[in-house]
């Protein structure tokens, strides 16, 4: 089974952040930019939260914020789940299901080493599966 930190080495490990005190404008303008759905959210160095396109949705648009007057620290979701490097993929989509998030940080200590994203997961998984299928197939083929 593939581990995060795998994932990351094939994916790449690139980190998009923004700081608590970044307009969510700003950071919805970065996320837009890189295209992706959420930012880890760095305080000097430290990982405080994260914010993500359903933060958006839900606590700036559905109760009348505005984007560009809101800063991050008053919406991002504080409690980040994370997980190890080692942890393996299936622990990760288990963690993103049963929490319904979509990105998970991966931590090296109190390091940041990339986030894992719901789609990452389901691909690494297809992958695996794919694999496991191939490998039937030749075995029951071969032992004809």
């Amino acid at each position: 089974m593939e581990t995060a930190s795998q994932l990351l080495d094939s994916k790449g490990s690139d980190i998009w952040s923004v700081t608590p005190d970044t307009t969510v404008f700003d950071a919805l303008h970065k996320m837009a930019e890189r295209n992706v759905g959420a930012m880890v959210v760095l305080d000097g160095g430290e990982l405080v939260g994260m914010f993500s396109e359903r933060d958006y949705a839900r606590k700036v648009i559905l109760v009348g914020k505005t984007s560009r007057e809101t800063l991050v620290r008053e919406v991002m979701t504080e409690k980040v789940i994370s997980v190890r490097p080692e942890q393996s993929i299936s622990e990760c989509m288990l963690l993103m299901t049963k929490n319904h998030i979509r990105h998970l940080p991966v931590c090296k200590g109190d390091r940041i080493a990339g986030v894992v994203s719901i789609g990452d997961v389901v691909k690494a998984t297809i992958g695996e599966l794919e694999f496991t299928v191939d490998q039937l197939e030749n075995y029951i083929a071969g032992g004809r």
